[in-house]
């Protein structure tokens, strides 16, 4: 067994720090190879049987370096709060998994930690800051705490006789902050920017009023550097920032990114749930302010099992659901591969329906078995890759302007994206509208199970409603959340989470 020493050595990889033989951190530079390929992995609806976009992901790098193509997947660090409640970690599985999976599930270099004990900071010098006189006026505070677990009786609580919340640290704006900085100077003026309240007059309080931006940045140091591992196939991960799809923007930093382009050909990047939620925010967030990170090819993963989910246990409904997120993508890119992720059980005549549906609207399809075989099950997508990345691709038509106002892109987004026929506020959100005038992009948060705002309606739902709950504006991390309906950003464990099945089953 190859171990991660050499084959950075073999790549000629340079200011690396390691931690033990099995994980290493990197100081990235700044110069981008605008020649290499962004492949960004997406899916149709997820459901509660897992879609292997992960998997996907590894075993296509894993075949690309088999085929002789110098490539490197680009992942986020797994929030603590799903590995020990529902999804139970973020590495793959099968025949294609990074390594070593423990650690990475778990602590791994410790930056979730400090994103964690940063945000926190902030919030107990807001706090302090009023206490010793509030020199700067703050009436409303608006950063709120965060807990890298899923803790339920942390969503809503009193704090000096002030309703608050906590939020996952995944889904926190120093999260989002380090995911999207440039360098160590962006990640300082985007914190620095933070929005922690309002004054009675509504005058807007930053974090860098405080003066507490050093002091964060202190916390944060080892964190701006990406973390490097390895396959099960020695070819390696980058593995850096951890933003949640349904809240956040849901894929691994732009620091990785750019590394990643500048040292390697191709780079697999997934995104997290469907193209609804982190594929759109990957072109509308990620790639909007970086040109070159704009994903060369786009691949939809899907599986038999999702498909008949959205059709309510029907094939020849649910596929309507891969139409949406077709549709949905081609908006942004052209290059479209669709990937069936094969399970042991599937049968041949409902791979083929899938296939023949593909075909006859004139796109590339390939069946994954990347779980079962790793590389070897990927190959044919690999080469499928290969040549969508030779092609040109049109400069991204994006939804929305960046200048209109925010409830012009909320509209846009939804009816252009989702299909809304509809789109209503409640006074708390109109409130917002009103507030809020700054030129960002928006980021949806809304449920990852229908395109919809609504769980139950699966498949392509035409002509619905969606109602935004509330209005965020996340000054730091450079984007204004939108919510919808009743989304958490604190999850709660359920009955049967996975930290009851850890003695036996995971480890």
């Amino acid at each position: 067994m190859i171990n991660l020493r050499e084959i950075i050595n073999q790549n000629k990889l340079e200011n690396v720090s390691f931690y033990g033989e099995d994980k290493a951190k990197i100081l990235a530079d700044e110069s981008t190879n605008k020649e290499g390929n962004i492949i960004l992995i997406t899916s149709t609806s997820p459901t509660k049987y897992g879609e292997g976009k992960t998997t996907l992901a590894i075993s296509l790098n894993d075949a690309l370096n088999k085929l002789n193509y110098k490539s490197i997947v680009a992942l986020r660090e797994p929030s603590l709060g799903p590995v020990f409640g529902i999804k139970g970690g973020a590495c793959g599985g099968g025949k294609a998994k990074i390594v070593p999976e423990m650690d990475i599930n778990l602590h791994f270099t410790g930056d979730i930690h400090a994103i964690t004990t940063a945000n926190n900071l902030l919030s107990a010098i807001i706090d302090n800051h009023i206490f010793q006189g509030n020199e700067l006026g703050i009436d409303e505070i608006t950063h709120e705490r965060c807990m890298d677990l899923n803790d339920r009786s942390l969503r809503n609580l009193t704090i000096n006789e002030k309703e608050t919340h906590f939020n996952i640290s995944t889904a926190s704006e120093m999260m989002a902050i380090l995911g999207l900085a440039k360098n160590e100077q962006d990640l300082k003026k985007r914190v620095g920017n933070i929005l922690v309240g309002y004054t009675k007059d509504k005058k807007e309080v930053l974090a860098k009023d405080l003066k507490c931006v050093k002091a964060l940045m202190l916390l944060l140091k080892e964190a701006i550097k990406p973390n490097l591992v390895k396959s099960l196939e020695n070819n390696l991960a980058l593995v850096h920032g951890g933003p949640f799809a349904n809240i956040a923007h849901g894929t691994c930093s732009v620091i990785s990114l750019k590394y990643a382009l500048n040292h390697f050909p191709f780079t697999i990047v997934e995104a997290g749930f469907g193209s609804d939620m982190g594929g759109v925010k990957f072109f509308d967030i990620v790639s909007r302010t970086n040109q070159e990170l704009t994903p060369k090819v786009v691949v939809i993963n899907t599986t038999l099992q999702s498909l008949y989910y959205n059709g309510e246990m029907s094939l020849e409904k649910g596929i309507s659901n891969l139409d949406y997120h077709i549709d949905n993508m081609q908006k942004y890119c052209e290059n479209l591969v669709v990937v069936l992720n094969k399970h042991e059980e599937d049968k041949k005549e409902e791979i083929e329906f899938v296939k023949e549906h593909v075909l006859k609207r004139k796109l590339l399809f390939s069946v994954s078995e990347g779980y079962l075989k790793g590389s070897e099950g990927s190959l044919d997508l690999a080469k499928i890759v290969v040549n969508l990345a030779e092609k040109e691709r049109k400069e991204t038509q994006y939804t929305y302007e960046l200048e209109e106002t925010l409830e012009e892109k909320i509209n846009k987004f939804c009816q252009k994206n989702y299909g809304a026929q509809q789109i209503n506020y409640t006074e708390k959100a109109r409130k917002k509208l009103e507030l809020i005038k700054d030129k960002l992009p928006i980021c949806v948060a809304k449920t990852q199970y229908s395109i919809t705002d609504d769980a139950k309606k699966l498949g392509y739902p035409k002509a619905f409603t969606m109602t935004v709950s509330d209005i965020k504006l996340f000054k730091g991390a450079g984007f204004i959340t939108v919510y919808f309906g009743s989304i958490l950003t604190m999850p709660g464990l359920s009955k049967e989470a996975n930290y009851l099945k850890m003695e036996e089953e995971l480890f």
